[in-house]
């Protein structure tokens, strides 16, 4: 269990670094600002047709007496709503990473320096080009892997009780693993680790993935917050990306002046 207090911590840490470094959280923010205002046209829309695609999808209740038919569609549109929200929240990151790219390697970079006892940060030596399709291709995968989970747990929400009790929480914890590999992925690509060895060892420790993930991801459902966390989520996942590899690390304080924000 102490892992989940060290997950958080890293979490904490990452938005107290960008609130020390006001140029690099301020570049940060655009890449975000942008994924939320494509999303939230998505959701308005998913919101205002949701219920004629319930409609249409499910032909075989027209002939259901009222109330009934109602409280099917309703339940069913509450839960296409809700799996679209959870959709929304896994690819939020994914999405964001890769518009803002340089921004964000600039950042997680400057939180290697800060706190590594040398001074120095890995380079993955990759043209941007490159790093853009590796990021892009890993992102896909993963969100493949999100998407079979998404649909299983829509596919639990039907089930009475277990629907509304176990599912929603199960949901939680899953976002929040996913949410924390698309993060630490910018440190990690850096080093040249491949996603299947990032999976690996994100399962290895998963309690600390759920403390540093699970409050991120509850976060992320309230609106325009998750802007405001990126860059600070992408400084604690590279904190966590160095424990899980054992890299060590000082506490990094240096001051807003010595920063370099070129992307």
């Amino acid at each position: 269990m102490r892992d989940l207090g060290v997950g958080f911590g890293y979490l904490l840490k990452g938005q107290r670094w960008a609130a020390r470094h006001g140029k690099q959280y301020g570049f940060g923010l655009l890449p975000g600002l942008i994924t939320l205002v494509l999303y939230a046209a998505a959701l308005v829309a998913l919101a205002v047709w949701g219920e004629d695609l319930v409609s249409w999808a499910t032909p075989f209740a027209d002939d259901w007496s009222s109330p009934w038919q109602g409280l099917f569609r309703g339940f069913l549109t509450a839960v296409l709503f809700a799996l679209g929200l959870l959709m929304a929240v896994l690819t939020f990151t994914a999405v964001t990473l890769l518009i803002g790219q340089p921004f964000y390697e600039n950042l997680s970079e400057k939180v290697d320096r800060d706190v590594s006892p040398d001074g120095t940060a890995p380079e993955s030596g990759l043209p941007l080009w490159r790093e853009l399709w590796v990021s892009a291709r890993d992102s896909l995968r993963i969100l493949v892997r999100a998407a079979v989970w998404a649909v299983l747990l829509f596919a639990l929400g039907l089930l009475p009780f277990v629907g509304q009790t176990a599912v929603p929480v199960l949901g939680v914890f899953v976002t929040g693993f996913f949410l924390t590999e698309e993060l630490a992925a910018v440190a990690f690509q850096r080093r040249g680790v491949e996603l299947r060895a990032r999976l690996t060892l994100l399962r290895s420790r998963k309690t600390l993935v759920w403390g540093f993930g699970t409050p991120l991801g509850l976060a992320f459902l309230v609106p325009f917050v998750a802007v405001f966390l990126m860059p600070g989520a992408v400084a604690g996942a590279t904190l966590l990306a160095r424990d899980l590899l054992g890299e060590e690390m000082t506490d990094g304080e240096s001051t807003p002046e010595e920063e370099n924000v070129t992307p």
